[in-house]
């Protein structure tokens, strides 16, 4: 019997030249990283050929490796396209990440921009914070996500920017002299929150944060309990029932980048980025008219 390629096995190669790594491609691929091996070494057995040789820390293609790597790109479009022409189209799923802090404003755009660029692409959502996605970028479960550059050295694209402002109960008054100032916080890691304590305490001010969530709706509540002040992104004014104190520190804005996976299909990276410009740049010329 003459040697038989396995396609689970093809789309390893093909998924850890575009994933960078085995360690993104097993994460893309939903498998375990001593099972992405093992389709390696079969693969290497069947064609007694070393396809990867170390490279520093990680792997990279021999000349062999590059040859199948080839090979097996027009394998599963031979095969992809076939089992299109015989059963249908399979269902496209794109998974698009977005910061909480704005995601009511920017997923609705991106759904529509979705919907009349791809018609037939199936769009599922992943709502969280930027440490969640970026790592879910970074391992392929999600294709794009827009994340609260707050630090200024996430990586990504920046599209756009949102100015950081103080919210606090409307009863809410600041602390007297001697008094810490208490903070409203997200749990850490939080840029926020460090940008926030650092400009209370270049006023002198000692601080202490009275209440800390994981999400921005428990951040909102203990600021709405009037447990202290929060330091957000400023997306459509004030959160419902607060208001913005603009006699506290300004403590400037963040960016809003765009993060793409590795091998993102490039028609949908260029609409998206495309789409999160329009978006922003609207946004920043509205306010612009409402300032004039």
């Amino acid at each position: 019997m003459g040697t038989s390629l396995e396609l689970d096995h093809l789309r390893t190669l093909v998924a850890i030249a575009e994933c960078g790594g085995f360690g993104k491609a097993a994460a893309v691929l939903h498998i375990s990283q001593p099972a992405l091996s093992q389709h390696v070494r079969i693969l290497e057995r069947s064609l007694k050929r070393k396809l990867f040789v170390k490279d520093g820390r990680g792997v990279k293609f021999t000349v062999a490796g590059e040859e199948v790597l080839a090979e097996a790109r027009q394998i599963l479009a031979a095969h992809d396209q076939a089992v299109s022409r015989l059963v249908g189209e399979t269902e496209k799923v794109v998974v698009l990440g977005s910061s909480e802090h704005f995601a009511p404003q920017v997923l609705p755009e991106m759904i529509r921009v979705f919907h009349e660029t791809f018609p037939h692409v199936t769009t599922r959502f992943e709502i969280g914070r930027t440490t969640h996605l970026i790592d879910a970028v970074d391992k392929g479960s999600v294709d794009f996500a827009f994340i609260l550059a707050s630090r200024g050295n996430e990586s990504g694209r920046e599209i756009g920017r949102l100015p950081l402002k103080w919210f606090a109960a409307p009863d809410w008054t600041p602390p007297t002299d001697g008094e810490p100032f208490a903070l409203v916080a997200f749990d850490e890691p939080c840029a926020l929150r460090e940008r926030a304590t650092a400009a209370l305490v270049a006023l002198g001010s000692r601080v202490t944060v009275a209440g800390q969530s994981g999400m921005l709706e428990g951040v909102l509540a203990g600021v709405r309990a009037g447990l202290g002040v929060a330091l957000l992104p400023d997306v459509d004014g004030a959160p419902h029932g607060l208001v913005a104190r603009d006699d506290l520190p300004e403590v400037g804005s963040a960016g809003v980048n765009i993060l793409t996976r590795r091998g993102l299909d490039a028609d949908i990276e260029l609409a998206t980025v495309d789409a999160g410009e329009a978006f922003f740049e609207l946004r920043r010329l509205q306010s612009l008219d409402l300032a004039g």
